[in-house]
C-alpha cells in the first residue's frame, strides 16, 4: 500500500487551524480554496470539487476535537482503497503544524496523489498564514 505524508507550519494558532479543519464543508471557502472548488455535505459524507474537476465522495471517518484530528476516506476516483488524516499539533509560539497522511492502493497513483497533496499542503500553508495575519 502505497503513502503519502505533507507536513506544513503555520503561523496560524492550532485553534484557528483546527476551526478551518473541523468545518469539513468548507474546504473551498476556508482551508483549500482553488485546490477545492465545491464542498457540499450529504450524510456522513463530503462531495469535494477538486480544482482539476474531479469530484469524490468523502465519507467522515472521524473528527477528534481533543486530538485535533480529522479521518476520512474517499469514493469514486481511480483508486481502490484510500484513507486519510490530517492532525494539528502545537509548534510554540502560538503557531501550528499540520500533518496530512494518506494511505491508497494502487500504489501506482503514488506520483499523481503526492503531486496533488503537495500542491493541496501549498495552498493550506498559504491560507492559513492569512488566517493568521487577520489575528
Amino acid at each position: 500500500m502505497a503513502s503519502h505524508r505533507e507536513e506544513i507550519q503555520t503561523l496560524a494558532s492550532p485553534d484557528q487551524v483546527w476551526d478551518a479543519i473541523c468545518d469539513i464543508g468548507a474546504l473551498h471557502t476556508r482551508l483549500v480554496p482553488g485546490f477545492v472548488v465545491d464542498t457540499r455535505l450529504e450524510g456522513g459524507a463530503r462531495i469535494v470539487t477538486f480544482g482539476n474537476g474531479v469530484v469524490l465522495k468523502e465519507p467522515i471517518v472521524s473528527l477528534d476535537e481533543t486530538a485535533r484530528r480529522l479521518a476520512w476516506t474517499a469514493e469514486g476516483g481511480r483508486t481502490t482503497h484510500y484513507n486519510s488524516s490530517v492532525q494539528v499539533f502545537p509548534e510554540g509560539e502560538g503557531r501550528a503544524r499540520v500533518v496530512w497522511i494518506s494511505d491508497f492502493l494502487p500504489d501506482s497513483l503514488a506520483p499523481e496523489i503526492g503531486g496533488a497533496m503537495q500542491l493541496g499542503a501549498q495552498t493550506m500553508k498559504r491560507t492559513l498564514d492569512r488566517l493568521a495575519d487577520r489575528g
